[in-house]
């Protein structure tokens, strides 16, 4: 009689992740892994105490993935719209991942959300580098371009709207220059009020 197969952490992690590809993470549940790596529940339970310590780890998957496609963007020549881009990119590619990180009831407030971590905090370093605003002023102004690239991808995540990325390139670029000239227009307005 042959040796069952051992199923390991990664090979639960890695059914998981296929599951909410398309379904939601609450309705991942030990039976339904089971079911999807042909096994019983014996072997999820043997890697993982709970399912919410599996839920975390794939959570923690879910957004290394989503921080690859963000360092893959901050490495482009323009390193502000390529995190823009690879934002919108990352909505496209995984629909469910982006809902599941991005479009799900949050405590933070939208400031907080755009500068909660390193990502962020890299969005911010190439936003100044581009802008030449300082950091405070930086963070004002992407709030309004976050808010913008998180409407795109949000549009792209539900299927409301199908953007490749020489279109998504178009509309960041012209937007953030609009917005860029909407700034300074009133920043010398301030200055000589």
């Amino acid at each position: 009689m042959p040796l069952p197969k051992k199923i390991k952490k990664e090979d639960i992690v890695k059914a998981a992740l296929e599951i909410i590809k398309t379904e939601n993470l609450d309705d991942l549940t030990a039976r339904r892994l089971a079911e999807a790596l042909n096994c019983s529940v014996q072997p999820i339970f043997y890697n993982f105490a709970t399912m919410d310590e599996l839920k975390a780890l794939v959570l923690d998957t879910i957004y290394q993935i989503y921080k690859n496609y963000m360092d893959f963007g901050a490495q482009q020549p323009q390193p502000y719209k390529g995190m823009g881009i690879a934002y919108v990119r990352f909505a496209r590619d995984y629909p469910n991942y982006f809902r599941i990180i991005f479009m799900s009831k949050t405590d933070l407030t939208a400031e907080d959300f755009i500068s909660k971590d390193s990502v962020g905090q890299t969005v911010l370093k190439h936003g100044m580098a581009f802008t030449g605003l300082d950091r405070e002023a930086q963070k004002q102004f992407h709030l309004k371009v976050w808010i913008f690239t998180h409407g795109l991808a949000s549009l792209v995540a539900s299927g409301t709207a199908r953007l490749d990325d020489v279109e998504v390139d178009a509309l960041l670029t012209n937007t953030v220059r609009e917005m860029i000239i909407g700034h300074k227009t009133l920043e010398k307005e301030t200055h000589h009020a």
